[in-house]
């Protein structure tokens, strides 16, 4: 328990540095960017009553202590130029739902590939399986990935008659942006595996377990991959948080409405609120899904020992 309270109140520490440097920054950047286009329309006088309508000309820590005490209650606030006047928790909530529904269904086509590649990498090392995976793994990282991402749009939508868009109501649009966000994720699945499984395979256990007379797929079953699986378990949490976060350009790409990009878009926008949400959004996902990957490796391998020196990151 000492652990993770020690881990939680560091955690929270940390979040609140980052969004309130965040937030000093974004006070820094020049009024005209709250106005766009209208600007040069407005006089002083507009110009300062919209300022101080929004609460900018308070003093920095005043805003800050006002920010705060709206989180504590739940209230992220109101978007000021991106929809301007519609709670933040609206605007994040429709997109997250989207990226989210990408992201878990392309999570679990990459598990699946990834993992069942790589075991067959290991259990066929130097073989057809092990060169065709280095091959797909090579290939994955070496080429950009906006290369395969068009190649597929433009290739897979006439050979397979597939959406070139998505489209809401049509399931058939989900499939060309779930492989395009699951190709990389694979290939990392399944070097990863691979080596953690060849790694089991070399140690000492197994040479006398198949002295014993185990037979292989018991071994690899239930002692090497359970073992290999341990390493990447604490990945696991982060990556499936991560997917609510979206992918900025294949979401641009197939015109999915999600959260990628939306932090960009906020940025130029001087979305003063919306920066801020997300920056604590995407902040607290990091940290969530370091906390947890640690769990879940403890949880995983009973010889790991949270709280004690050098049992945990």
């Amino acid at each position: 328990m000492k652990y993770y309270a020690t881990r939680l109140v560091r955690s929270l520490l940390t979040l609140i540095i980052v969004v309130t440097i965040v937030f000093l920054l974004m006070r820094l950047m020049p009024v005209e960017g709250y106005f766009g286009t209208s600007f040069d329309k407005l006089d002083e006088a507009q110009i300062e009553a919209k300022l101080q309508n929004l609460g900018l000309l308070d003093p920095w820590y005043i805003q800050l202590k006002n920010f705060y005490g709206g989180l504590l209650k739940g209230d992220l606030g109101k978007s000021i130029t991106y929809r301007p006047r519609v709670d933040i928790t609206k605007i994040l909530g429709d997109k997250l739902i989207t990226s989210l529904r990408f992201g878990l269904a392309s999570l679990t086509v990459s598990l699946l590939v990834g993992l069942s590649l790589g075991v067959l990498m290991a259990r066929h090392k130097g073989k057809f399986w092990d060169k065709f995976g280095t091959c797909y793994v090579v290939g994955a990282n070496a080429v950009p990935a906006v290369i395969y991402y068009l190649l597929i749009q433009v290739f897979f939508t006439d050979i397979f008659n597939l959406p070139l868009l998505y489209e809401r109501s049509d399931p058939k649009s989900w499939i060309l942006p779930v492989i395009c966000l699951s190709l990389v994720n694979i290939a990392y699945y399944a070097m990863w595996i691979r080596r953690y499984m060849v790694d089991e395979l070399n140690k000492d256990y197994v040479r006398l377990a198949r002295a014993k007379g185990l037979k292989s797929k018991e071994i690899m079953v239930r002692h090497v991959m359970r073992n290999a699986f341990v390493p990447m378990a604490q990945y696991l949490p982060a990556s499936i948080l991560y997917t609510v976060s979206g992918s900025i350009y294949v979401e641009s790409l197939f015109s999915i409405p999600g959260t990628g990009g939306l932090l960009v878009t906020a940025i130029q926008r001087q979305d003063n609120t919306l920066v801020q949400a997300l920056v604590l959004l995407y902040s607290s996902i990091g940290i969530v899904g370091l906390l947890l990957g640690d769990i879940l490796m403890a949880t995983f391998d009973p010889r790991i020992k949270l709280g004690s020196e050098g049992g945990a990151r």
